[in-house]
C-alpha cells in the first residue's frame, strides 16, 4: 500500500468571496500616518528615504480597493498547474508546468522574501515551451516556502533552508525528476547553494542571483568594481537591513501587523520592492502595480506574514562556512541588487564557475523586472552548466 504522505495532489485557488470583502473594508477604514518629512522638493530615492511616501501608498491602497483583480491571478495560478504533497509532515505547495517538448531538463525554481511564486509567473510558459524551437526548454517546478502562500504554515522550529533543500530534492524525486538543474535568489539561492553542496548526485548544476562566498575573505586583489560591489554589501547589511533584523530576532511580533493590516503588509513588502529593483524612484517603472498586488495579496489571503518572516528566525547567517558546491554553476550579478559578490570569493564556494553574467539591466527580481533579460541569461547559464555535465 502506498504512503498516502508522498502522494501529490491537485489544487485550485480560490479565496472565499467574504475574504475579499473584509479585504477591501480593511482598506476603505485603514488609518494612515502623516506624510513623510523629507520634503516636496525631495525626488527619485530621496523620496523613499524614511520608507514608502505617503502619497504613493494612497494611490496604491486605492488601485488595491476599486481595481485589483486578484480572480484574474487565481486563474492564472491554476492554468500554470497548481498542486501539494506533505513532506515531513508539512503540506508543501508548488507549480508545476510540464514542457511539451521530449528533450525537456526538469528545473527547479526556488523564490525568497518579499516575494512567493508570484517571482515566476511571468517565465514560467516560455521556460517550459519556448517559441523559439532551438531554445532549451525545461519542465518547471516552483515551490512554496514553508510557510509561504499556499504551503502550510510550519507549527514548530526547524524549517530552515536546509531542511527546505532535503525537502525540495524529495518533491522533485516524488515528481519523477531524479536529477535537475536549480535556480533560484534571494533566499531561493540560499537554498539552490545548499541544494547544490548537499545532493551533488540529484543537482546537475545550478544558476543564481545569489553568490555568497565563504566569510572572512580579503579585499586584497579586487578590482576597483569589485571592491565597490563589496563596499556596498556592507554598506546594506550595516545601514539597511532592519527589516531583516526584525525577522531574525522577533518575527512574531511584526507578524501581528502584518497578519492584520493589509495597508501595513503592504508598505512593508513594497518598501523592499522599491529599494531593490533597478529604478530610479518607484518599482512600478518595471513591474506594474498589478502584479506587485498579486504578490501582497496572496500573502494577505494566506495569512503567512508571519510565517514567511521567521524564514529570517530560522535561517539568518546559517548558510555553512564549510559548504562547497562541486556541480557545475552559473552565476548572475544584476546591477541593481543589494548584495553583489566579487568573482573571486565566488569561486572560493562555488569551485566550477561555468558562466558569470552582468546584464546591463535588472535589481534583485530580474523575473518580474526585466523577464526577457531573464529568460535569456537563465538559458545561457544553463545551457553552459548542462554543456559541463555533457547533456
Amino acid at each position: 500500500m502506498s504512503d498516502p504522505s508522498s502522494d501529490v495532489r491537485t489544487f485550485e485557488a480560490h479565496a472565499p468571496d467574504a475574504d475579499l470583502d473584509d479585504l477591501r473594508a480593511r482598506l476603505a477604514a485603514a488609518r494612515l500616518p502623516e506624510p513623510e518629512t523629507v520634503g516636496h522638493a525631495a525626488t527619485g530615492r530621496q523620496r523613499w528615504e524614511q520608507g514608502v511616501p505617503l502619497d504613493d501608498l494612497v494611490e496604491i491602497v486605492d488601485h488595491w480597493r476599486t481595481a485589483y483583480d486578484w480572480r484574474a491571478f487565481e486563474e492564472r495560478l491554476d492554468r500554470i498547474g497548481q498542486f501539494r504533497t506533505t513532506i515531513d509532515g508539512l503540506g508543501i505547495h508548488f507549480l508545476h508546468r510540464r514542457s511539451a517538448r521530449t528533450d525537456a531538463t526538469p528545473l527547479l525554481l526556488t523564490h525568497g522574501w518579499p516575494d512567493s511564486v508570484v517571482r515566476f509567473a511571468d517565465v514560467v510558459e516560455e521556460l517550459a515551451n519556448p517559441e523559439d524551437a532551438a531554445a532549451p526548454a525545461f519542465h518547471i517546478v516552483v515551490p512554496s516556502l514553508p510557510g509561504f502562500g499556499y504551503s502550510d504554515r510550519p507549527a514548530a522550529t526547524g524549517w530552515g533552508t536546509e531542511k527546505t533543500a532535503s525537502a525540495w530534492v524529495e518533491l522533485m524525486g516524488r515528481l519523477g525528476y531524479d536529477e535537475f538543474v536549480a535556480h533560484g535568489g534571494d533566499w531561493g539561492g540560499n537554498i539552490t547553494t545548499v541544494l547544490a553542496g548537499r545532493f551533488p548526485d540529484h543537482v546537475l548544476g545550478i544558476h543564481t542571483t545569489f553568490a555568497e562566498g565563504p566569510p572572512g575573505l580579503t579585499m586584497d586583489g579586487l578590482t576597483p568594481p569589485e571592491r565597490a560591489w563589496a563596499e556596498g554589501t556592507r554598506d546594506f547589511w550595516r545601514h539597511r537591513a532592519a527589516y531583516a533584523k526584525q525577522q531574525a530576532t522577533r518575527p512574531q511580533t511584526i507578524g501581528y501587523s502584518l497578519v492584520d493590516s493589509p495597508v501595513g503588509l503592504l508598505a512593508w513588502l513594497l518598501d523592499k520592492f522599491a529599494e531593490w529593483s533597478d529604478t530610479e524612484d518607484s518599482p512600478f517603472e518595471t513591474i506594474s502595480r498589478d502584479h506587485i498586488l498579486d504578490n501582497v495579496t496572496l500573502y494577505w489571503l494566506t495569512r503567512t506574514g508571519a510565517s514567511a518572516a521567521r524564514i529570517y528566525y530560522e535561517s539568518h547567517n546559517a548558510l555553512d562556512p564549510a559548504l562547497r558546491v562541486e556541480v557545475p554553476s552559473a552565476i548572475t550579478i544584476y546591477p541593481g541588487d543589494v548584495e553583489r559578490c566579487p568573482r573571486p570569493w565566488a569561486e572560493q564556494r562555488y569551485r566550477q564557475i561555468v558562466r558569470w553574467g552582468t546584464p546591463s539591466r535588472g535589481g534583485h527580481f530580474p523575473s518580474m523586472e526585466v523577464p526577457e533579460i531573464f529568460v535569456q541569461d537563465l538559458r545561457a547559464g544553463l545551457a553552459a552548466v548542462l554543456a559541463a555535465r555533457g547533456h
